[in-house]
């Protein structure tokens, strides 16, 4: 890797560690897993929700993260991992159990799911040790910095990659984090963020990536094809050299980002890979779009870009920039509801909620940057009575009766057929407190409002989302009982997905209608 990184570091380092030092000390939120504000194509393929409904635990050593693991039921049963303090080399073994596969040196994220690692209290640093995605879905990171991960040299960490994803891995989101390196190859660092060998359905959002030769990439050669739908918004990249990201094959949607001074190249769509490139804003940088280093072209589809200070190369052999003037060559169809910032306040705004110990501040699409919702709500008050009883439907016929029904594991006594079956005396329950049931039709079917009605004796739903089972669609999201509204969708399946609850929700009916 060229040295442009290890020229450029030291002056940027110094304005960083002030910043990165003046956040944390001035930071005293003790932040939480936004669950509900999940985005981009982790909304999609049924969701990413991490350990939303589970235990939370505490930890302050790599060991005791690898232990929360470990001594879960199962692989499988949800956890948030509430991480403050210094996690290193010293601090991080290897843990054993049945419910987890775990390695010394690195926080290993393997064989596993519905997982959240959130930064809390005065902040969690990963200090030269990365965090290893392999063979995992439903995985949230949140509010961590990553830093001074290396391939070569001492000590050495998950290949070199801050946060590097491999193996069959779905559904990942990773939100407001700060990911650092202190160089290029040569000073023996690798990519902050990197997907590979079947990684699908992932966002990273509201981050900083910084001070290194590699951003990240989708795919670890021309022949990888089987990953993509990844969003990247609202992120940071500054004083990178090249793959911002590199991608090959697959679709991803960039939007909302900040590029500066990326030294060589930027996005790199290659092998026919398909970019969508929406009000990004790019200053003092080279080369920002193309295809590079490579004779196999991808694609890209541009909109509402500011170039600041951009140079444009020649174009020459297997290095293909889309500038001057970049125009569209192919079209994007992104599943996933999002709204725009202008380009022009992108800067501003990204400086605002980029990063680790922001105090998970998003958009909304004004320009103005906005304290996130409430997540993860508690139980309610024991002395709030529950109303289990019906709510007004809306008018016009209930599609649920005669439809089928299925859903995630359900409680000994209870049926998915009791959603649909218009007597409220029965009911399906999770077998925990969080789970799936949905209604099903033999063809398309239009629905536009649902109507939630609990059963005597219920818990209560602290949140909850609708999904078009065909797409993977959010329909709307929500809690408690009653009746909810969304644009009309043509579906099969829709499903209630119970992310938060207090007690056991019993779910006497799932009502569906067309308006």
């Amino acid at each position: 890797m060229r040295r442009a990184v290890a020229v450029r570091l030291s002056a940027l380092l110094a304005a960083g560690a002030l910043t990165a030092a003046t956040g944390v000390a001035l930071s005293t939120t003790s932040a939480s897993a936004a669950t509900g504000g999940v985005t981009g194509y982790a909304t999609q393929n049924g969701g990413t929700t991490g350990g939303a409904g589970g235990q939370t635990v505490r930890a302050t050593t790599g060991t005791a993260i690898h232990q929360a693991l470990c001594s879960r039921a199962s692989s499988s049963t949800p956890i948030t991992i509430q991480v403050e303090g210094t996690i290193n080399h010293g601090n991080t073994a290897k843990v054993s159990g049945s419910s987890c596969n775990t390695a010394a040196g690195v926080i290993e994220l393997k064989q596993i799911s519905n997982v959240t690692i959130v930064g809390v209290g005065n902040g969690a640093v990963f200090d030269q040790l990365g965090i290893h995605i392999r063979e995992a879905s439903n995985i949230v990171i949140q509010n961590v910095t990553v830093k001074n991960v290396k391939k070569s040299g001492s000590p050495t960490s998950n290949g070199g990659d801050a946060i590097g994803m491999e193996s069959d891995v779905r559904n990942v989101w990773v939100d407001h984090v700060t990911l650092e390196a202190s160089g290029g190859e040569s000073e023996g660092y690798d990519g902050l963020f990197d997907m590979k060998d079947n990684t699908q359905y992932v966002t990273l959002s509201y981050s900083v990536l910084r001070n290194s030769g590699r951003g990240g990439l989708i795919g670890s050669s021309e022949s990888d094809r089987s990953n993509g739908y990844v969003t990247f918004h609202h992120n940071l990249y500054e004083n990178i050299d090249s793959r911002a990201p590199l991608l090959r094959g697959g679709i991803a949607h960039m939007y909302n980002n900040h590029y500066k001074q990326l030294n060589e190249s930027g996005i790199n769509s290659r092998a026919g890979a398909r970019a969508k490139v929406d009000n990004n804003y790019f200053e003092d940088s080279k080369d920002v779009l193309g295809t590079f280093y490579t004779s196999e072209a991808g694609y890209w589809q541009v909109g509402g870009n500011v170039f600041d200070n951009v140079t444009w190369s020649s174009r020459s052999g297997d290095h293909n920039p889309a500038g001057p003037n970049p125009t569209s060559n192919t079209s994007v169809s992104i599943p996933y509801g999002f709204t725009l910032d202008g380009a022009n306040c992108v800067p501003n705004v990204v400086a605002q909620t980029a990063g680790a110990n922001k105090g998970l501040k998003v958009s909304d699409g004004s320009c103005t940057p906005q304290n996130p919702d409430p997540t993860d709500p508690g139980p309610t008050d024991p002395g709030e009575p529950t109303d289990p009883g019906p709510t007004d439907p809306p008018a016009g016929t209930n599609l649920s009766l005669g439809a089928g029904a299925d859903g995630s594991s359900k409680a000994s006594g209870t049926s998915y057929g009791n959603v649909v079956d218009g007597n409220t005396s029965t009911y399906w329950s999770p077998s925990g407190s969080t789970g799936s049931v949905s209604v099903k039709w033999g063809s398309a079917t239009t629905v536009s409002k649902v109507n939630i009605r609990l059963a005597s004796g219920s818990g209560t739903i602290g949140a909850y989302r609708l999904l078009n089972h065909d797409t993977g669609a959010v329909l709307a999201t929500g809690s408690g009982a009653g009746t909810v509204a969304f644009s009309p969708a043509s579906l099969k399946k829709i499903t209630l997905e119970i992310t938060n609850a207090s007690g056991t929700p019993r779910i006497a009916e799932f009502e569906t209608y067309a308006s």
